[in-house]
């Protein structure tokens, strides 16, 4: 049973996008976009839902916050900081991408590290990773970290920000094969208030509701130690 008491959740209604709450995600909310099911969470965002106002795009996805509700917003220099998870992309839209992991800050627009899937005309997809090393910085770097997985087949995926500033992405796909990519971050991202994102952010906004993007996930687990 993956643990919600830490999460609020950001839903492709509303304008701006609705945000659920800490206490009522962990009470057992359910809706058309989020749904938990023996033990496993399934987020959905078509590309014609409502977006957060410093977005174009929908997404159903978790925010990282403390017990009661607090957003939380950690320094990467107080510990080594850690998302643990096994997910499988279920739909992408027309464009075939989505992001189903981020560390994003609270001080800027645009995201320190998104994980995201890319499907490819041959059944596979890409997992890229796209890194802004300097908040300063306009553009992230994108890195391929996998090309061998197939939407509906489960990878788990752990992405370790230690306090020193060294970044590690590691992925196992699914057929048991280790992939890992590192970098480190400069230390202006010191002053930010970061936090985990977890979900399904849909990367394409035209169309209609057949048009969407999923995600499954059977583990989720964040640690700062």
């Amino acid at each position: 049973m993956i643990d919600l008491s830490t999460w609020n959740l950001t839903l492709p209604v509303g304008v701006p996008a609705a945000v659920i709450s800490t206490p009522v995600l962990a009470g057992g909310y359910q809706d058309h976009y989020f749904q938990c099911k023996d033990g496993r969470i399934f987020f959905w965002a078509p590309v014609n839902g409502s977006t957060t106002a410093n977005s174009v795009y929908p997404r159903s996805e978790l925010r990282e916050t403390f017990a009661n509700g607090t957003l939380r917003n950690w320094s990467y220099t107080a510990a080594d900081n850690v998302l643990t998870a096994t997910a499988k992309i279920a739909q992408v839209p027309s464009n075939g991408l989505v992001t189903f992991s981020q560390i994003h800050s609270k001080n800027s627009v645009s995201p320190l590290l998104m994980l995201g899937y890319q499907a490819l005309a041959n059944g596979y997809g890409n997992v890229v990773i796209s890194f802004r090393g300097n908040p300063a910085s306009e553009n992230s770097t994108k890195i391929l970290l996998s090309s061998r997985i197939k939407m509906n087949q489960e990878f788990s995926y752990e992405v370790f920000l230690a306090k020193n500033g060294r970044l590690t992405i590691g992925l196992v796909e699914p057929d048991g094969t280790f992939r890992s990519w590192s970098g480190v971050l400069n230390s202006a991202w010191a002053s930010h208030g970061l936090y985990f994102k977890a979900g399904v952010y849909t990367l394409d906004n035209s169309g209609n509701e057949t048009s969407a993007g999923a995600a499954v996930f059977s583990n989720l687990q964040v640690e700062h130690r």
